[in-house]
């Protein structure tokens, strides 16, 4: 019905159990309400959890070097990683969604406390706005299209 938690929920439960058991299609992206509804909102938000499931579903490394047992046993019990080198390269491994805030409150706030509904609205605008999905230059698409009148010309007998 709307891009809300319970879609979250429903879409994180029903998109990430098929990938992790290995499904390379996942479908509905934007779609709500068992179909019946399409959002464009909803769309730009699953294009974020489909990247962290195809991130989640490409694996983990347990390798000796992943590991890093020299750097657990230098931390010791109650030590930390944070300001490790190794930790800060891990740190740009990881997925990075455009529409879900990672940021603490303050920060959240101070940018104007927007939930993950509005900041998709905005991207939905901005795409809308902005996107060029042909990416062709402008006089191949006016040629394509002049083509394409003549051929509908010549097949319904007009020409």
């Amino acid at each position: 019905k709307l891009p809300d938690e319970q879609a979250a929920f429903e879409k994180g439960m029903t998109g990430m159990l098929p990938a992790l058991a290995g499904a390379n299609l996942l479908f509905s992206g934007g779609v709500l309400e068992g179909g019946m509804t399409l959002s464009l909102e909803q769309m730009v938000i699953d294009n974020d959890m489909f990247s962290m499931f195809r991130k989640l579903a490409g694996g983990f490394s347990f390798s000796e070097n992943n590991m890093l047992f020299d750097e657990i046993r230098d931390a010791g019990v109650g030590g930390h990683f944070i300001s490790k080198p190794s930790t800060l390269k891990r740190m740009s491994e990881q997925s990075f969604p455009s529409i879900f805030d990672r940021d603490v409150r303050e920060s959240w706030v101070k940018q104007g406390s927007r939930d993950a509904v509005s900041v998709a609205h905005s991207e939905v605008v901005d795409i809308l706005k902005n996107h060029d999905p042909c990416g062709l230059d402008a006089e191949i698409v006016k040629d394509l299209e002049h083509f394409v009148k003549q051929k509908d010309l010549e097949h319904s007998g007009n020409a």
